[in-house]
C-alpha cells in the first residue's frame, strides 16, 4: 500500500470515530465572521507579543501544520489569503487541543474561534479557544507543489494548483476584473450587453470547424457556434445601435499555446461606424482595461516591454509583407507567389491568390509584430463578411483589421457587409468551398441574408479575444494559464471506494 493509500485509509478512519462520537465530519454552516485579508488590515499597526482583547471568528483550509508538542501552529488559507493559528496546551481549552490533536489533519477546513496577537516573530495570530471541523480532508496537500514540473499535472488538478499557489488564483482574479473592466468600458459608451444562441442550425462568422451535436427532440443536427456575429448583426437589422457579448465560442482544431476548443472573445457591433471607428476604440478599450486593472499601459511579457498606450502602427497587409518580407506582392503574378508558397515550405489553404498573400504574410510577418500593430485591407477572397476596401478600383481588398500583439492576433474587426446581394454571393461560394472539402467554409445561411434585405445600416464590429488579452495582462506563456479548465486529453485515474463516507 503506497503512502498516498494509508493516508486516505486513516482519514477514512477518524470520519468513522468522529461518527461513532457523535461529530459530524461534515457539517452544513460555520458563521465566518472574519477574513485573513480583513484582519492583516486591522491589525497591521499590532507591534510584536502583543495580545488584543478582541475575538475573532475565520474559517479556511489547514495547509500546514506544525506541531511541537504542547504548541502547534497552523497556517489557514481562506479566499482572501492566510493567517496564522496557534494551539497551546496552556492557553486552549483541553478539550479543543485534544481534539485538533487526534483528528486535525492538513487539508481539512476548520472553523477557529479566539483572541488576536501577533508572536514574536511578527505573524498575526488567532489564538484559538475553539476549534470546529468543517470538512475533512482525505487526500494530503502536495508537500512540494511549487516544486512540481508537470505542468500537465497542475492544469488536470486546477483545484491542487488554485490551493498551493496563491499567485495562480491572482491570474484568475485578474482575469474577472478584466472582463468586469471591458464591460464598465462598453456599458458607460452606451453599449447592450445581449446573449445570443450556443446551440446554431447553422453556424457561421469565422473561418472554422465546428463541433456537431444532436437535438434528440426534433431529431436535428446542430452545431456549437464557431462566433456569434451573425447573430449579433440581426440585432443590428432589428434596431439596436450598439451591442456586445462576452460569448464562449468553440472551433475544432488544434490545441497549442494559444489555442484551446473553448475559448472566450467579446465581439461588439456599432451601427453607422467602420473600421477606422474601431480601431479608435479598440485602442480605448485596450488603454482603458490596463490602467483598471495594472494601473498602467506599460507591461512585461515575457521579459518584452509593450506599451499599449495608443496609437499603434498601422500598416496595410502589404505594407507589412514589403517591411518583414521584402516582398511585392502587385508585382508578382499568381504562379511567382505560388512559388514563394512552395519554396518557404509555407502552409496555404490552396492557390486562390487571397490565400497566398495572407499566408506569405502569417509566415514571414507576424512574428515582427511585437508592439500592437493594426494589420488592415485583407485580401477579399479571405473575408466573406465584409465591405470593399473603398477607392479599390480592382475590388480586391476589404475594410478588415486584425490585431496583433508579441506576434500573436488578439482582434478582428470589419468594416461590416450590408449589402445583400452581395453577401448571398458569397455565402453561396461559401457553401461551394465547403461541399468541396473545405472544413472552415461557411454554410449558406438564408435567413441571415433575409435580416440584410430588411435593411443593415452601415456598421462596425469588433471582436476580441479574452484569453489572449489574459495572457498578456497576467505575463502567462500559456493559454492553459489562464483558463481555469483548459481542454486536457484523458488519462486513466485509479478509482478509489469511498465506502462509509
Amino acid at each position: 500500500m503506497g503512502r498516498e493509500e494509508e493516508i486516505l485509509k486513516e482519514r477514512l478512519r477518524k470520519i468513522e470515530e468522529l461518527r461513532k462520537v457523535g461529530i459530524n465530519p461534515f457539517p452544513y454552516y460555520y458563521n465566518q465572521e472574519n477574513h485573513a485579508a480583513e484582519l492583516q488590515e486591522k491589525y497591521k499597526k499590532l507591534k510584536n507579543e502583543s495580545r488584543t482583547k478582541d475575538n475573532v471568528k475565520v474559517a479556511g483550509r489547514v495547509i500546514v501544520i506544525r506541531d511541537i508538542g504542547k504548541l502547534a501552529f497552523i497556517s489557514l488559507q481562506d479566499g482572501s489569503g492566510k493567517i496564522q493559528v496557534q494551539i497551546q496546551q496552556e492557553l486552549t481549552p483541553e478539550k479543543e487541543f485534544d481534539f485538533f490533536k487526534k483528528y486535525i489533519d492538513s487539508g481539512d477546513f476548520i472553523g477557529v474561534e479566539g483572541a488576536i496577537t501577533r508572536t514574536k516573530r511578527g505573524e498575526l495570530t488567532v489564538l484559538a479557544g475553539k476549534i470546529e471541523l468543517l470538512s475533512k480532508s482525505l487526500r494530503p496537500l502536495p508537500e512540494k507543489w511549487h516544486g512540481l514540473q508537470d505542468k500537465e499535472e497542475r492544469y488536470r488538478k486546477r483545484y491542487l494548483d488554485l490551493i498551493m499557489s496563491p499567485e495562480v488564483r491572482g491570474v484568475f482574479v485578474k482575469r474577472s476584473k478584466i472582463i468586469n473592466a471591458i464591460r464598465e468600458f462598453l456599458n458607460s459608451r452606451d453599449y447592450l450587453e445581449v446573449d445570443t444562441p450556443v446551440l446554431q442550425p447553422i453556424y457561421g462568422g469565422a473561418a472554422a470547424k465546428p463541433f456537431l451535436t444532436h437535438l434528440n427532440a426534433l431529431d436535428m443536427k446542430l452545431y456549437l457556434r464557431i462566433s456569434n456575429e451573425l447573430y449579433l448583426k440581426r440585432l443590428i437589422v432589428g434596431g439596436f445601435e450598439r451591442v456586445y457579448e462576452f460569448a464562449r465560442d468553440f472551433r475544432n482544431e488544434g490545441i497549442d499555446r494559444t489555442h484551446n476548443p473553448e475559448f472566450t472573445q467579446v465581439e461588439l457591433y456599432q451601427a453607422y461606424a467602420d473600421y477606422n471607428e474601431m480601431m479608435k476604440i479598440c485602442e480605448e478599450l485596450w488603454g482603458y482595461v490596463a490602467k483598471k486593472v495594472l494601473g498602467t499601459t506599460e507591461i512585461d511579457y515575457q521579459g518584452n516591454k509593450i506599451n499599449l498606450k495608443a496609437p499603434w502602427q498601422r500598416l496595410s497587409m502589404k505594407e507589412a509583407i514589403k517591411k518583414y518580407a521584402k516582398i511585392d506582392v502587385d508585382s508578382l503574378d499568381d504562379e511567382k507567389l505560388s512559388e514563394i508558397i512552395e519554396k518557404n515550405r509555407i502552409k496555404s489553404k490552396g492557390t486562390i491568390r487571397g490565400w497566398m498573400i495572407a499566408s506569405i504574410f502569417e509566415h514571414f510577418c507576424e512574428k515582427h509584430l511585437i508592439q500592437p500593430t493594426f494589420i488592415y485591407d485583407y485580401p477579399e477572397e479571405t473575408t466573406p463578411l465584409c465591405k470593399s476596401k473603398r477607392g479599390d478600383s480592382l475590388t480586391t481588398l476589404v475594410e478588415r483589421f486584425e490585431l496583433y500583439i508579441l506576434g500573436m492576433e488578439i482582434g478582428n474587426a470589419y468594416s461590416e457587409l450590408n449589402n445583400p446581394v452581395k453577401q448571398e454571393i458569397l455565402l453561396e461560394q461559401q457553401a461551394k468551398e465547403l461541399k468541396k472539402g473545405n472544413e472552415e467554409a461557411n454554410p449558406m445561411d438564408e435567413d441571415f441574408v433575409d435580416a440584410l434585405e430588411v435593411g443593415m445600416p452601415p456598421t462596425g464590429g469588433l471582436g476580441i479575444g479574452i484569453d489572449r488579452m489574459v495572457m498578456l495582462l497576467t505575463n502567462s506563456s500559456s493559454i492553459k494559464d489562464v483558463l481555469l479548465f483548459p481542454f486536457m486529453k484523458p488519462q486513466e485515474l485509479d478509482n478509489y471506494a469511498y465506502k462509509g463516507i
